[in-house]
């Protein structure tokens, strides 16, 4: 069976409309809540097969200290919250075999949690990056204080409220007759040929959007654009717009700032590179929107 896209699941009930300022207060003092615990970068899990990530309130009496905190939600009545500790922290639990420190794009790739949970890790490293970031005012510069369970951060100065953001991407997959476009950066691992991506500019159409990055990469002209599905991708805290689009160019002429290749691929290259019998190119990893959007094309 395919693995689901990774971090799309996610079963907190948010309570936004309703979110109670006092709710962390209230979730911290409750002992049937669950604590996603992230030591820097890195989110803390209970070892099993599979193991999870959502650990016992009283896990915190092992941190001499700890940094933000949100309140996440609720799942089947039971609190959620989130915890940054600081990096170091992970040193408290490496010699404990009933715990693991693993980053979050390894626990989605290794299936180490529940599919489930890894909207919920997802949120959380989000969430607690943000707060991590934002620890002074854009308007004035004065140091901010968590709000509205951790969901907003306040200016002590001027009184200016932040909220926390989400950086639009679109990804697409171009094709043109039984052929799609590919690109390889650098940095992907060994073989992997990619759709191409680019952030959403301000006042842009998520089509021109799609438009503007594939000819500014690869030189390609696209007419149509549709919509295909979406993916939370939390390094720190980006959405992924899955799209597909039609080429009405052919010739590349690929950016050598932003790409190592591009090229066309045929819908037999593309199905080997899936299932990983392909000499030569390799597909991204089945958590990624980039191989649900190969596979839907190669079914369809």
């Amino acid at each position: 069976m395919t693995r689901p896209i990774g971090y799309i699941t996610n079963p907190l009930v948010r309570h936004s409309a309703e979110r109670d300022p006092e709710a962390l207060t209230k979730a911290v003092n409750d002992p049937k809540s669950a604590l996603v615990l992230l030591a820097g970068d890195m989110p803390i899990l209970r070892s099993g097969e599979p193991g999870t990530g959502l650990l016992p309130l009283s896990t915190l009496s092992r941190l001499p200290a700890h940094k933000e905190q949100v309140f996440l939600g609720t799942l089947q009545d039971r609190p959620v919250i989130a915890t940054l500790a600081a990096p170091d922290a992970v040193e408290l639990f490496q010699n404990d075999p009933d715990y693991t420190a693993v980053d979050l794009r390894s626990i989605a790739v290794r299936g180490l949690v529940p599919a489930e949970e890894l909207g919920i890790l997802a949120m959380a490293k989000t969430m607690l990056d943000w707060h991590n970031r934002h620890r002074f005012c854009a308007n004035c510069g004065a140091p901010t204080v968590a709000a509205q369970a951790g969901f907003r951060r306040d200016c002590t100065a001027c009184g200016a409220q932040h909220f926390p953001r989400t950086d639009p991407v679109v990804i697409m997959l171009i094709t043109r007759g039984d052929t799609c476009l590919m690109g390889r950066q650098p940095r992907f691992a060994d073989k992997v040929y990619s759709c191409l991506a680019g952030f959403l500019e301000p006042g842009e159409t998520i089509e021109n959007a799609v438009r503007r990055e594939v000819f500014e990469e690869a030189g390609i002209r696209v007419g149509a654009v549709r919509y295909m599905t979406s993916q939370p991708w939390p390094f720190p805290s980006n959405i992924m717009i899955g799209c597909v689009g039609e080429a009405i160019s052919e010739e590349i002429n690929f950016d050598r700032e932003e790409l190592e290749d591009a090229r066309w691929f045929t819908k037999d290259d593309v199905r080997r590179m899936l299932d990983g019998t392909h000499e030569d190119f390799a597909a991204p990893s089945p958590i990624a929107i980039a191989n649900h959007l190969l596979r839907e094309w190669v079914k369809g």
